[in-house]
């Protein structure tokens, strides 16, 4: 497999959900409530506005013709709403710059991701930068919020991050989110014949 395509994979929701539970859990192992509660929110706001533009696109044609848009990039938002927030809690007990690093770190493999997704034509550009902004949000928004919390325990955080993690990879191998999205799609719209995504 080419490697832009094994870098796309970071996206998938089979990887991105797990380490976003694995995230929060570590956050409330360390007691860093605030944090976890205005992530954690925004996380899912983000999944369930992708989720949302899918299902609408498939069930109604909702879009935009003429930048090409029909729904944002669930991997570029995945990639950017996750691997951001993970660089930043490892590297953040090195000091509050290593932390920001590693978000930026973060942002920029979203950025990259989103623009293998235009190059390999799963999605078009306003897509990928819709899905990255979406993720960037996600960070950025619960930064803004809660403010810059303090370093992780790390046993404790280790230790509920690889058991939530380890979990949710093996529950996710029994969830077609894209079945699911469809079956939604057809639920709502009462349409059986739906708009076409072309890569779910």
């Amino acid at each position: 497999m080419l490697p832009c395509r094994r870098l796309i994979e970071l996206g998938d929701l089979s990887l991105t959900l797990p380490t976003a539970a694995a995230l929060l859990a570590a956050l409330l192992a360390s007691r860093s409530w605030r944090m976890a509660f205005c992530w954690s929110v925004l996380f899912a706001s983000c999944v369930l506005l992708v989720g949302a533009s899918k299902i609408a696109f498939m069930g109604w044609g909702a879009g935009w013709p003429a930048a090409c848009f029909k729904a944002l990039s669930g991997h570029a938002a995945g990639v950017t709403a996750v691997f951001p927030m993970l660089f930043f809690l490892l590297l953040h007990h090195q000091g509050r710059r290593a932390g920001w690093f590693g978000l930026a770190l973060g942002l920029v493999l979203g950025a990259v991701v989103a623009w293998w997704l235009v190059q390999l034509h799963e999605h078009s550009a306003m897509e990928a930068v819709a899905g990255w902004l979406a993720g960037a949000l996600v960070n950025l928004g619960a930064l803004r919020l809660a403010g810059v919390p303090p370093p992780l325990q790390p046993l404790p955080s280790a230790a509920a991050f690889l058991a939530v993690f380890l979990t949710g990879s093996w529950l996710m191998q029994w969830a077609p989110v894209g079945y699911w999205m469809i079956l939604a799609a057809r639920f709502l719209s009462g349409n059986r014949h739906l708009f076409s995504l072309g890569y779910l």
